[in-house]
């Protein structure tokens, strides 16, 4: 990441041009972040302590609920900062974190939907063999596969996009994620702009598909039972 165009920082624009719905918007995000805080807080604590929860389906619910509080955390506080007052800016670092972080939770939760969606198909479709197929090892290897192509992704993509000429530092934006970079910058984008490409296929036109062929799956099961 040699790109210092501007290392005092970014200025996140986000909704600076209508103050009056600033604070309307500050409040309604406290209500939202404290609501995913102790929701998911809740789903991961009530799935560690109740053993009759130890089971593969809120395993995975509980790691989906551990990428939600790490994704709002990233996002929100900044957020709230900007609304708050009259200063809208993100230092370098900040940004370079919160976007090598975004990067790696988005399709981190993408491929954990997509176990939970395999899991929910065994469940239904193979009952017989699910114990067999969903053991404790076969659970930690997706999860861990999930969380590894997050990271995989961030470490790719981070660097080639803080590598773009940045033209100014004003970001029309609420946080720093890669489109916002690409419109801002100077020089050619396309590699930077084949890769997003390539990563929306793979962490989201890809994974939206194997859960509808799941469910799919799900639905034709349900369809031959008789009661």
């Amino acid at each position: 990441m040699a790109n210092k165009s501007f290392p005092g920082g970014f200025i996140l624009l986000g909704f600076s041009e209508r103050p009056d719905l600033e604070i309307v918007l500050f409040w309604a995000v406290i209500v939202l972040y404290t609501t995913i805080i102790i929701t998911n807080s809740a789903i991961i604590l009530l799935s560690c302590v109740d053993p009759c929860l130890h089971t593969p389906m809120y395993y995975f619910l509980s790691n989906i609920s551990f990428v939600d509080l790490c994704f709002t955390t990233t996002v929100l506080p900044q957020m709230l900062s900007n609304l708050w007052g009259p200063d809208k800016s993100i230092t370098y670092t900040g940004c370079v974190i919160q976007l090598c972080v975004l990067l790696c939770l988005s399709p981190t939760e993408d491929v954990m939907l997509v176990v939970m969606a395999l899991d929910r198909y065994v469940s239904i479709c193979q009952p017989l063999r699910y114990t067999v197929i969903m053991h404790q090892q076969f659970c930690w290897k997706m999860v861990f596969m999930a969380w590894l192509s997050g990271l995989i992704l961030s470490v790719v993509q981070t660097p080639i996009t803080f590598q773009l000429p940045f033209c100014t530092h004003h970001l029309d934006n609420f946080l720093c994620d890669v489109p916002a970079f690409i419109y801002l910058a100077c020089g050619d984008t396309s590699a930077n702009e084949c890769q997003m490409t390539i990563s929306a296929v793979l962490f989201t036109i890809v994974p939206l598909g194997l859960i509808l062929t799941s469910y799919v799956c799900i639905a034709q099961a349900l369809g031959k039972i008789q009661s």
